[in-house]
């Protein structure tokens, strides 16, 4: 058996190359002339020089493999360098990095300044640590993160505060405005003809809409962490960053739920019992996105209880003519602003399955914001009428109804920083009907 394998590699080390392998050495290029003028180092050639089996030339990397009796080969022989071989300085021209421009094009990227694609190369490879983690990586979005890092709180809150504080969103104050809107006109409509809103339940609803608003996301984000982290909007949020602990969230929840229990106990028996019912549907709100196509609708619900809440606060009871179309403009208003809003995350909430009006309509959003809209101004005129709004509610009215015109017709829904801008513009048609409605008990 060793003589029939010797015999074989024997034949395999004596047969002569093809001819088309022999000849491509011939066709390989020269070298260029600053490197042919030294000899070359790494020639190779043939050679039939004999060694010894037991010669230490014929271990290691200069081995020769004997495949003759006799001691000899034909293969060729790698022969080291007669001199040391040519350094990088010497093989190549030297550069001036001083005389190319930062970020100049076709630049060699150890003289190019971080720039904005860095930034992309940074979430590039973020993306492949999460994936190699295990963990769901974010999605690239043009959307900018709703956490930024240069905001008042940042600036002037101590470090400790700032995660919870931007976890009760008090950075954004948007979601504020458009909780209390809803309180502050049903305040005004339960107002005596010629007289203007209680100051002092004004106060208490705008505290407590700033209370429940923060009470609101940090539930909101509670649930939501897991699905936060694959959001490009949303990744830097407290707790989906980990920047506040589940726990430590939850606590904080407690602190401003026990807060806005001290102002809602400052309001009559029938208010307690509607800002009490109201934590249902506070709750639940981050549920719908699951298992329905309609969250917005439920947001609606949760965002204008205040419409009711003010009334009652105010008079002790629920007038239907006034609060029911109230209840059903702001619902529908919210149901316009909030889709408009989830345009922003369609992409991601796609992809990581979340559902949303955004994602329902398509391609009919506009035209639904239209019915949102027409259905909220509707309610409106309803509720002045059943309150007995003078003319200049009605003026008002017309004005708010060209605002939301304006955000239908305008609105680009494939660009989510003119979604975010329309979004934010709801607060100033908050403030118009408030307004009108204000005018219209003075006038």
């Amino acid at each position: 058996m060793r003589r029939a394998v010797s015999a074989a590699a024997r034949r395999v080390w004596t047969r002569p190359l093809p001819p088309a392998i022999a000849s491509a050495g011939a066709a390989l290029p020269r070298l260029p002339a600053h490197l042919a003028a030294h000899a070359d180092p790494w020639a190779v050639t043939p050679t039939r020089e004999r060694f010894p089996r037991s010669s230490p030339h014929s271990a290691g990397y200069h081995a020769r493999v004997p495949s003759r009796r006799d001691g000899t080969t034909d293969r060729p022989e790698l022969r080291l360098p007669r001199q040391p071989p040519l350094g990088v300085d010497d093989a190549l021209p030297r550069v001036d990095a001083s005389a190319i421009p930062s970020g100049a094009s076709g630049a060699p990227a150890s003289f190019a300044t971080k720039g904005p694609s860095d930034d992309d190369d940074d979430d590039a490879r973020d993306r492949r640590e999460a994936d190699a983690a295990g963990s769901p990586s974010p999605s690239p979005s043009a959307s900018a993160s709703d956490s930024g890092s240069h905001t008042w709180v940042d600036r002037h809150l101590p470090p400790s505060a700032v995660p919870y504080a931007k976890l009760a969103r008090l950075d954004r104050p948007i979601g504020t405005h458009l909780l209390a809107w809803p309180c502050f006109w049903s305040i005004a409509l339960a107002a005596p003809r010629g007289a203007l809103p209680d100051a002092h339940l004004l106060a208490l609803f705008g505290v407590g809409a700033l209370l429940l608003r923060g009470a609101g996301c940090t539930v909101n984000d509670l649930w939501d962490r897991d699905i936060d982290r694959m959001v490009a909007r949303t990744r830097d949020r407290p707790i989906a960053s980990g920047a506040v602990t589940p726990l430590n969230a939850l606590a904080f929840l407690g602190a401003q739920l026990g807060l806005g229990l001290g102002v809602l106990l400052q309001l009559n028996d029938l208010s307690v019992a509607l800002g009490a019912s109201s934590l249902a549907l506070v709750a639940a709100y981050p549920l719908m996105k699951r298992v329905t196509d309609w969250p917005q609708a439920f947001l609606g619900l949760t965002f204008n209880w205040g419409a009711l809440l003010g009334y009652a606060a105010a008079t002790g009871t629920l007038e239907p003519t006034v609060v029911a179309p109230l209840y059903l403009s702001g619902a529908s208003w919210t149901l316009l602003y909030d889709t408009v809003y989830a345009h922003q995350d369609k992409a991601d909430d796609a992809r990581v399955g979340v559902r949303s009006t955004a994602l329902r309509l398509g391609e009919e959003t506009r035209e639904y914001l239209g019915r949102f809209g027409g259905v909220a101004i509707a309610g409106l005129v309803g509720a002045g009428y059943g309150a007995g709004c003078g003319w200049p509610f009605y003026a008002g009215a017309g004005l708010a109804a060209a605002h939301l015109a304006w955000q239908t017709a305008t609105v680009d829904l494939d660009d989510p920083s003119d979604c975010a801008a329309k979004f934010r513009s709801n607060a100033q048609y908050g403030g118009i009907v408030f307004a009108a409605i204000v005018a219209g008990k003075l006038i």
